[in-house]
């Protein structure tokens, strides 16, 4: 298949890129290499994807029509799989205006494209934020999202309703993902994972939310890709799916594998819930499974464990 991936230089789409591109699939990447974190990271990324040859990629915004509509005209893309976006809930309260600009009105663009040039299937990235402040655990699917407590939550439930809309109107078909709190290599330096690794490294604090007494389903990058790639390969009329470990575990209990893992104790700096944070996410995935046959394979021990072993030779620290 011939496939576009926006934010491919990005956690997700360079692992989702990766994989497809092993497979045989044609992949063109679509990504505006923006400063929100060092831009070195991104383009490592891709340095690791360079060695095949069915890659091409394009230094471009999602924001900018014109420019897609080139991109889209000359490579006839069968599928689209949207992970580009302007991610954290934290940074939304801060900077509304960008998480409006590349969340909603960048989404719009690619949902106008994949008309435009008749798409067979659009997968896009959701997000557990969605869930907001609901307290029923798991999270499902027939939840109802209709008070997001970031704006971030808020762009990413307004893609679900656009997919929504454009299905009815135009009859596109698309797949929107629930991803719940990814990590592994690679992973965004702005991540719990990748800060609290450094700073214990470093024997600096780090700041540990609601006193470490968050739950989270921490849901490692290959798994979320795989399930990425069965809502590429499956194409429903207009679904959305939770993608997540299904298995929950306090913050508290993620920096002792940390600690572990890197051999010294953190140094904690205890504070409060954040705003537009939430207490716990919890994955109901028996949709996906049932679905897109999704079954998460790698456990919280095991990904922290490939984590670190990656950040120290990324880095070039020795054990």
């Amino acid at each position: 298949m011939n496939i576009l991936i926006t934010g491919g230089a990005g956690f997700i789409g360079s692992h989702v890129a990766s994989i497809l591109l092993k497979r045989g699939d044609s992949i063109v990447i679509v990504d505006n290499f923006n400063t929100y974190y060092d831009v070195k990271l991104k383009r490592d990324r891709i340095k690791q994807l360079k060695k095949y040859k069915n890659l091409e990629v394009y230094k471009a915004d999602i924001t900018d029509l014109k420019s897609l509509d080139l991109i889209f005209k000359k490579h006839k893309f069968d599928k689209v799989c949207h992970l580009a976006a302007q991610a954290g809930v934290r940074d939304s309260i801060d900077h509304p205006i960008k998480y409006e600009m590349w969340n909603c009105l960048g989404t719009l663009h690619i949902m106008e494209m994949c008309v435009k040039y008749k798409i067979k299937n659009l997968v896009y990235a959701s997000s557990s934020s969605v869930y907001g402040g609901n307290t029923k655990v798991p999270f499902s699917e027939t939840d109802d999202v209709s008070k997001p407590i970031s704006l971030y939550a808020a762009t990413k439930k307004s893609n679900e309703l656009y997919a929504h809309v454009y299905n009815k109107i135009h009859g596109l078909k698309s797949t929107g993902l629930r991803f719940f709190t990814v990590y592994g290599p690679f992973g965004r330096p702005d991540m719990a994972l990748f800060k609290f690794t450094k700073n214990i490294m470093e024997g600096k604090k780090i700041d540990v939310y609601n006193k470490g007494n968050m739950k989270r389903d921490f849901t490692y990058v290959d798994d979320i890709a795989a399930g990425v790639i069965a809502s590429l390969d499956k194409i429903h009329n207009c679904e959305v799916f939770n993608l997540g470990n299904n298995r929950t575990v306090t913050l508290k209990y993620f920096i002792s594998e940390i600690e572990k893992n890197v051999g010294k104790k953190a140094k904690k700096n205890l504070m409060p819930m954040q705003p537009g944070d939430v207490p716990a996410t919890s994955a109901d995935i028996r949709k996906a499974k049932k679905m897109l046959g999704f079954k998460p394979k790698t456990n919280i021990e095991e990904g922290i464990k490939n984590f670190i072993k990656w950040y120290k030779e990324y880095h070039g620290i020795k054990s």
